[in-house]
């Protein structure tokens, strides 16, 4: 009957799974994984011991609402963490590759193609380590046709082995990525069109399968599914780039940016989503994923269309440089010495990454100026902070970051307190409780708020005497 079945099951070997990189795609993709599938046996390895032994720790290395319970709840049963890359790698039946791909920063193609050092590294240690066919699967935003690459380092191996490469793109949100995983919009698994590549394709649908709809997994070839990704980021930043451009408009005629937003969104084929201007996107997908896009498409001779794409980029730069400036020249052109308070240094809500975040910008700015930046933000690490200011072409020469940049990630009050301007980054809802009279109260006059996530009640804040300047809005004098 059914108990001897599923004692059967419970008995078979289970599937050993080895993901590469520990970082917001595999630590919480192989938690979701190792949650849903009983039959699996899953370790996370990378060669960073700090990170590691965060994932082995109380205290995790990335902040993700969800996530703490999911991995405490299934770690040391049948999730594992681990720097011995070449022993689970050699075991594993599936490799997934959840390793970074950023923007060169050198040679051909540099500052826009993506460094696939990591993702080649990865394959040459499979190939030389396994020891019987393997499933490899790119999660990794990779530029088009990265499997290809994968594939010819993988010929050379000696042992006459079997591996499939499969692409299966990454959709979740950071700040939302639990929810994405518990029930995703589509899982995509591209995969070639040979009997091999379909038997692979259909092995890693059969993991999804444990708690995805049988019609939310899509199949597709291998490149249709690499570009996927890259477009689905690029159209979703180019809505954010069309609503700011459009920001800059209200500003100048006495429009309402959210009012606009509000009636377009309500177009059913246009949608809601993504049509929150701001003082820019950030994050680690957005600008690699199109600057991907852009050399692609050069590289293919097709210049109108990298230049079509290059400009939602530019409009997000030209947004963050227009906030900034907007801050110093309401501030009577001179920042020198001034106190201006950071409110959310973290490139969105509910997360602590800080990759491309508008506040680095926006920070780099203030400090070119030589403010005194108080910054305030729940999630992000003070020494993670200092860490982004610290990278090239950020921090104007002959400033010292450490000695300019004071940091509370307790207590937004003391931040603001002898503050002329407060600045808004990000948008955490506890914004939205602070006492504003208090913070008022403490801060130099006349007080700025500057809200570059239009999230804040603005009449009220002018009722209680600030001078309050916005994204896409007109301004208006404090009463």
């Amino acid at each position: 009957g059914d108990l001897s079945l599923s004692i059967n099951m419970a008995a078979e070997a289970p599937i050993l799974i080895t993901c590469v990189g520990a970082g917001y795609v595999g630590g919480p993709t192989m938690a979701m994984m190792a949650a849903r599938c009983r039959n699996v046996r899953i370790t996370v390895v990378d060669i960073s011991e700090p990170r590691i032994a965060a994932w082995n720790s109380d205290r995790l290395p990335i902040y993700e609402p969800g996530l703490h319970e999911l991995v405490m709840a299934q770690r040391g049963k049948n999730l594992f963490f681990s720097t011995e890359v070449d022993k689970h790698v050699a075991e594993a039946r599936i490799v997934f590759v959840c390793v970074n791909t950023p923007t060169k920063t050198y040679g051909v193609g540099s500052g826009v193609a993506a460094d696939l050092k990591y993702v080649e590294a990865v394959t040459r240690k499979i190939a030389e380590v396994a020891t019987h066919d393997t499933i490899i699967v790119e999660k990794s935003t990779v530029p088009v046709r990265a499997a290809e690459s994968i594939k010819k380092i993988t010929k050379v191996n000696k042992n006459g082995l079997n591996f499939q490469i499969l692409s299966n793109p990454e959709f979740l949100a950071e700040g939302t990525a639990i929810k994405d995983l518990t029930s995703p919009d589509r899982v995509l698994i591209g995969c070639e069109d040979s009997p091999a590549g379909q038997a692979a394709a259909e092995e890693l649908a059969s993991l999804y399968g444990e708690w995805v709809p049988r019609d939310r997994i899509m199949f597709s070839n291998v490149w249709s599914s690499e570009l996927s990704k890259l477009t689905a980021n690029a159209f979703l930043a180019q809505r954010i780039s069309s609503i700011n451009s459009i920001s800059a408009i209200c500003e100048a005629t006495g429009a309402d940016v959210q009012q606009v937003a509000r009636a377009v969104g309500l177009d059913s084929r246009v949608g809601a989503k993504f049509l929150n201007a701001s003082v820019g996107f950030g994050g680690s997908c957005f600008q690699k994923d199109i600057l991907n896009l852009v050399y692609l498409a050069e590289c293919e001779g097709l210049q109108e269309v990298a230049d079509y794409w290059r400009s939602v980029i530019t409009l997000n730069d030209w947004q963050k440089k227009r906030f900034a400036k907007s801050v110093v020249d309401n501030l009577f052109k001179t920042l020198s010495g001034k106190r201006i308070a950071v409110f959310g240094f973290a490139f969105k809500a509910d997360t602590s990454d800080t990759r491309e975040s508008p506040a680095i910008y926006v920070t780099a700015s203030l400090l070119e100026e030589r403010a005194q930046v108080a910054i305030f933000d729940p999630k992000v690490e003070y020494e993670h902070l200092l860490w982004e200011m610290a990278q090239p072409g950020i921090t104007p020469a002959g400033v010292n970051a450490r000695e300019l940049i004071s940091f509370n990630g307790e207590d937004p009050y003391a931040v603001a307190a002898g503050a002329h301007a407060i600045l808004i980054l990000t948008e955490w809802q506890l914004f939205k409780t602070l006492d504003w009279q208090r913070i008022y109260d403490s801060m130099q006059k006349p007080a700025f708020i500057f809200d570059g996530r239009l999230m804040l009640d603005h009449a009220a804040l002018r009722g209680i005497g600030f001078e309050v300047h916005c994204i896409g809005k007109r301004h208006v004098p404090s009463e």
